[in-house]
């Protein structure tokens, strides 16, 4: 029943519909009266010999008509009421969509995808169906027992039905004691259904590894384990469940037999009618449904119970990176990077160490150096994916902290290690920052990215469906549409993370050209393993081990001894080879 209490706030705005609902439910109760009573009238009109056959049909008339006339509010009440708790599941589902796009990368190294996946839909699904079917078979058994009760007790007989009752508080105390046990046995199957969603979703992702390295057998015995455990854990869940009905039965039993009994004594003493206990036995037989709703509402209520809990966990939590409330002036700025050191919360060694750099609007900054040197830390950093812990990077001179996220945000354009495309067009991929823009200006940053020529080759052009994920396009494709997907936005500074690694020399060569002439008042800050990449860049910072090792332009790094010069001969000695290959394979 906690969940009624943790949903006030939904129905207190919904009370509308759900008092409607309640009125509706009142009054199908009281019409749900006439029948028993009627053939109680019928029984004893008959076994009377005072009742002629106009009269019978009349009584199964109105019988009829009721029947009629509940199965019209019944359609009515459940309109209401499941009108209202659809548009709970709506309102969860935007609460939690919006919460995970509120998150940083720190949130999602806690939560897998497919138990995320699994709260969004399973577990919402169980919230909604609690509010709506567990309202109303909360309302309607209680509704129609109380009516039930008041009417056999002072219509009929008190004493008779004090005594068909008796096994209803030991039937409550049981029923009580399975729901506490469904509510933890239900949360450990969700986490259960999260496994199982994380493997599946794992599964359908890399499904060319898997076949590549020819896993499949391996793959489909690991996802069997998970299934068979999901299995088992709700299994022990249906054992709960299975436990409701046949106590409810059995109270039923035993109070129809002491009905049974008791009444039979009080006919046979001339205190009640054979018409006055055949209605009796039919009211008892109303009361089937009452305790029957009142078990399946504490069995879906503890289901949904368990499953508010896991929503209510993750809507929890507060971003890591807070918003800031300034907003930056309109013209471009300085960016100025001063970090002392930067660790990634719960390491213990710093990522980064004394970064210290200026970059004016027009300059194109250079990050290079092995794996694991920081580039991409520092990259996140700017982008504000973590707060600085010590030291701070500001724009304009304003810290990053204090910047409205949205407004900082819209002066970046970047560019990820590994592209994401969606399953639409590809001009629809270009356009995903500005969905309002024109044909010409996606095809004009098609071309800025080098990638124009090869859209047209498509089946439909720009109107070409790429697939999930782009899966069928090229890494060198993939990666120049979101090029041109920046590009388009734009921005103020843009964010190139590794982003040419999978196109050949002379692309990549046009591809820094044409950005050239696009940045030209902007300010570029690429990061690249192939430093052909930074040729033109304006300052190029050589990382290793989380700092700053050298600094310089292209020619003065060339010429000093260290990381870069080596790293400069050997990729020319290598691209001089493979030259030496291609002429003769064309000799």
């Amino acid at each position: 029943m906690r969940l009624f209490s943790q949903l006030r706030w939904f129905f207190f705005r919904e009370w509308r519909r759900y008092l409607g609902a309640v009125l509706l439910l009142i009054i199908i109760a009281i019409l749900q009266l006439l029948p028993p009573k009627v053939v109680g009238v019928i029984v004893d009109g008959i076994t009377r010999q005072q009742m002629s056959t106009s009269q019978l049909f009349i009584w199964t008339g109105a019988m009829l008509a009721t029947a009629v006339v509940v199965y019209l509010l019944r359609y009515v009440w459940r309109v209401l009421l499941f009108g209202a708790s659809y548009q709970l599941a709506v309102e969860l589902r935007q609460d939690f969509y919006r919460q995970l796009s509120r998150q940083y990368p720190e949130f999602y190294l806690r939560h897998r995808t497919g138990d995320l996946m699994a709260r969004a839909t399973n577990d919402v699904d169980r919230v909604v169906f609690a509010a709506g079917e567990g309202v109303l078979t909360l309302v309607d058994s209680l509704v129609m027992g109380i009516v039930v009760l008041v009417v056999m007790s002072t219509q009929i007989s008190w004493q008779l039905t004090l005594l068909a009752l008796l096994p209803m508080p030991v039937m409550a105390l049981v029923i009580k004691r399975y729901g506490d046990k469904l509510h933890q046995r239900f949360k450990l199957a969700q986490a259960a259904f999260s496994s199982l969603n994380d493997q599946t979703q794992e599964s359908l992702t890399s499904i060319r590894l898997i076949k590549a390295f020819g896993l499949e057998d391996h793959q489909s015995a690991q996802f069997a384990g998970i299934a068979r455990e999901t299995g088992q854990k709700n299994l022990r869940v249906a054992r709960v469940d299975a436990r409701f009905d046949p106590t409810i039965y059995i109270a039923v039993g035993m109070s129809n037999l002491l009905a049974v009994g008791g009444g039979s004594w009080l006919v046979w003493h001339g205190d009640m009618t054979l018409g006055q206990l055949t209605s009796f036995v039919m009211y008892l037989g109303l009361m089937i449904w009452p305790m029957l709703a009142l078990a399946w509402m504490f069995n879906i209520v503890e289901r949904g119970s368990a499953a508010w809990s896991r929503i209510q966990s993750l809507l929890a939590e507060r971003p890591t990176v807070v918003d800031g409330e300034k907003i930056l002036p309109d013209r471009r700025g300085e960016l100025r990077v001063a970090i002392e050191t930067f660790s990634y919360p719960g390491a213990q060694q710093a990522s980064l160490t004394g970064i210290d750099l200026n970059l004016a609007p027009g300059q194109m900054l250079g990050l290079c150096g092995p794996t694991g040197s920081g580039k991409s830390t520092l990259l996140s950093l700017i982008q504000r994916h973590y707060d600085v812990t010590d030291g701070d990077i500001r724009y304009h001179g304003i810290p990053l902290s204090q910047l409205q996220l949205e407004s900082w945000r819209g002066r970046l354009a970047v560019v990820s290690q590994t592209p994401f495309l969606f399953s639409d067009s590809v001009a629809s991929n270009i356009a995903l920052g500005r969905p309002n823009a024109s044909q010409s200006d996606i095809e004009q940053a098609a071309r800025l990215a080098n990638v124009h020529d090869d859209i047209l080759r498509l089946p439909q052009g720009y109107e070409t469906e790429v697939g999930e994920r782009g899966v069928m396009l090229s890494g060198g494709q993939k990666q120049r549409i979101s090029i041109a997907r920046a590009l388009l936005l734009d921005a103020e500074i843009l964010i190139l993370d590794d982003a040419l690694s999978a196109v050949d020399g002379r692309t990549e060569h046009e591809i820094l050209y044409n950005l050239r002439q696009w940045g030209e008042g902007r300010t570029i800050i690429i990061s690249a393993h192939r430093l052909s990449a930074l040729i033109e860049a304006s300052e190029i910072l050589v990382m290793q081990r989380g700092g700053i090792m050298q600094r310089g332009n292209h020619e003065q790094l060339a010429a000093q001894p260290g990381w870069y010069q080596e790293m400069h001969r050997y990729q020319q000695l290598e691209a001089a080879l493979n030259d030496d290959e291609t002429e003769v394979a064309h000799g």
